[in-house]
């Protein structure tokens, strides 16, 4: 097992990655580095050899694939996770690592929202997209998640062993931090200044799909750790409704004893109907989400016992 893991998922960084290696083998002498290359037709994964890192292989496209694999193939006491494209501050890593082996922090945001990003960032959309699911995501959660998004995390062994990684792309990060938030895991934030990528390195990023993606993650994902609030708002939505439609065909008939809106009344019905199983949906479904967060306690135990044994070797 390895004391220190810096993952660096890579699609096309070959401007930047020899730097993001030769960083973080500065401040972090004593890691193992990882490149895992998605798919790269610029020659990342040659520049990352030649700089003598361990290069694996991620086929599958997209950064949520990448890190599924990351997470299953390597052990390590403290994961430090950056992309490869040169906009995060190395320096930051050992303040990071200290957090996860000192403080027993979970999982340490390495938070750009609160430095450097709004100034440095060129894309305004992405300013405002940041914005958005930082307080969707707090407000819904009930957490104080810095930054969101952002590709510089640092992890413990319990985390990564129990993260079940269900993205493929980038609304990745959304859901690392609704799992550290919904399993009331340690989240530690620390400030880093973020720089803007260098000339001749492009973004992955679509502005629009990807945050139309994250915002869908956001709400999937709402309706999967909340289930009662989701589908009791839901409920209250389709009552409304119903009930509303339903008040005039009432007051007709203590008029006139005569329903002659009657297709309104069937539908009317049917709402009711639907409002009333979409509530009795969110209690099953609570009861179930209770459980799993009973046996996810479990297997914390079992993964803090593998470590100990591991760590033993």
């Amino acid at each position: 097992m390895d004391k220190i893991a810096v993952l660096i998922p890579c699609y096309n960084e070959s401007k930047t990655v020899k730097k993001v290696v030769e960083d973080f083998r500065r401040e972090l002498p004593e890691a193992v580095v990882y490149v895992y290359d998605n798919n790269s037709t610029d020659g990342t994964d040659e520049i990352a050899k030649a700089a003598g890192v361990t290069v694996r292989y991620e086929h599958q496209q997209g950064k949520g694939n990448v890190i599924r694999r990351m997470f299953r193939e390597v052990d390590a006491r403290v994961y430090v996770m950056v992309d490869g494209d040169d906009t995060y501050p190395a320096e930051a890593a050992p303040e990071m690592v200290k957090r996860i082996l000192e403080d027993q922090a979970d999982m340490v945001v390495g938070d750009r929202l609160s430095s450097t990003y709004y100034t440095e960032n060129k894309r305004p959309f992405h300013n405002f997209g940041n914005f958005l699911v930082k307080n969707c995501i707090n407000r819904f959660f009930d957490t104080n998640i810095q930054d969101i998004m952002t590709g510089y995390r640092a992890f413990s062994y319990s985390f990564v062993k129990t993260f079940p990684v269900l993205s493929h792309g980038f609304d990745i990060e959304t859901e690392m931090s609704i799992h550290a938030a919904d399993k009331h895991m340690q989240v530690d934030n620390v400030i880093v200044d973020y720089r803007d990528r260098p000339e001749g390195s492009v973004s992955k990023l679509n502005t629009f799909s990807d945050g139309f993606k994250v915002l869908l993650r956001i709400l999937n994902l709402y309706k999967n750790y909340k289930p009662f609030c989701f589908f009791s708002i839901l409920s209250a939505v389709l009552g409304a409704l119903g009930i509303g439609f339903l008040i005039p065909v009432i007051v007709e008939y203590v008029e006139i004893g005569l329903v002659p809106k009657f297709p309104t009344l069937i539908v009317c019905c049917f709402v009711l109907i639907a409002a009333l199983q979409s509530l009795f949906a969110g209690l099953v479904l609570q009861s179930i989400e209770q459980k799993n967060k009973q046996d996810f306690e479990m297997l914390l135990i079992q993964v803090q016992n593998m470590y100990e044994e591991k760590c033993k070797r």
